[in-house]
């Protein structure tokens, strides 16, 4: 499996920061790569959209500033998530400032991006795109993508229903690839197991929001660390598309997340609730019974690191029993 060299002696851990819709700012993001993983950010996030420009120069700036004065430390490159589809009225704008700014890495949503990934491979940036599903993948491997994003059951937010053991074996039957892989991936023995299942890397979201530099409201941050993985629901009703959320948060909304209504896909009435989508729901993975606290992204880092190395290390003491 090739791996593009975008990564080659910049990641401390074979890791991708999920872009996080309102959450993911220039802090995190910057938090995320000076620790050696990939950070990430929607486009949409900036708002106005003439903020982009402001975001993409500061962690453009700081990052480039960061590599001249500690060349030997390893500092991740980051990513900006793109929305391929007809409702992102801002695409054209916003990857014109992708462009601008030489973004390396692009995560991309919803629809095959052909022609999002030839205007990134015009200036040297790869793009993964996130799939759910076999076809999805062939098509966006149809379409020029980099790599594929694996987004299986348990992953916060939009979610597939489909097993990572299902899923990952099935795509490398015809793709040899990178992959990163997405679902309830919160302890560096998770990102362990995603690799001996093929993946190249994890893509990891809902354990940056309980972090100190996340653009999350406390009572989120606290719902997380306070919720299991049976505190998690997963319906459509909230955006038209299935996803994972915190039952607290459809509560406080003044619904029965165990007897969601059916939406109205119209005017997103959710049941006669005045809830916004993302604002007052709060979207998770199935992980969040691992997450205890709300610390710095660099101590996150550091703790998966630790586990990832204790993990290695015990199953390849396990593992030589058998070979």
């Amino acid at each position: 499996m090739s791996i593009p060299s975008l990564f080659d002696q910049s990641l401390t851990l074979p890791v991708i920061g999920a872009p996080l819709f309102i959450i993911s700012h220039p802090p995190l993001v910057l938090a995320q790569c000076m620790a050696g993983i990939v950070g990430s950010f929607p486009a949409l996030n900036a708002r106005p959209k003439e903020q982009l420009d402001e975001w993409l120069a500061e962690i453009t700036e700081t990052l480039h500033a960061a590599k001249l004065k500690q060349p030997e430390r390893r500092i991740a490159p980051f990513a900006v998530n793109q929305i391929i589809h007809a409702s992102n009225d801002r695409l054209d704008h916003d990857m014109g400032l992708c462009e601008k700014y030489k973004v390396p890495m692009l995560i991309t949503s919803l629809r095959a991006p052909g022609d999002v990934a030839k205007q990134a491979h015009g200036w040297g940036g790869i793009v993964f795109h996130d799939v759910i599903s076999i076809r999805h993948a062939e098509k966006a491997i149809e379409a020029g993508v980099d790599g594929l994003i694996l987004v299986c059951a348990g992953a916060g937010g939009h979610a597939g229903t489909l097993s990572p053991f299902a899923l990952v074996r099935e795509v490398r039957k015809f793709y040899d690839g990178p992959i990163a892989l997405s679902g309830s991936i919160a302890h560096g023995a998770s990102i362990l197991a995603a690799q001996a299942m093929g993946a190249d890397f994890a893509y990891i979201g809902t354990r940056f929001i309980a972090t100190q530099e996340a653009r999350a409201v406390d009572a989120y941050k606290d719902m997380i660390v306070n919720s299991n993985a049976q505190d998690i629901v997963y319906s459509p009703l909230f955006t038209g598309v299935h996803g994972n959320y915190l039952k607290g948060s459809v509560k406080n909304a003044g619904l029965d997340p165990d007897n969601l209504p059916v939406a109205d896909k119209t005017s997103m009435n959710f049941g006669g609730s005045a809830a916004k989508a993302w604002k007052d729901i709060w979207g998770a993975g199935q992980g969040v019974g691992q997450m205890d606290d709300a610390p710095s992204t660099a101590e996150v880092v550091a703790r998966l690191q630790r586990e990832y190395r204790d993990a290695a290390a015990t199953t390849h003491a396990d593992s030589a029993r058998f070979l």
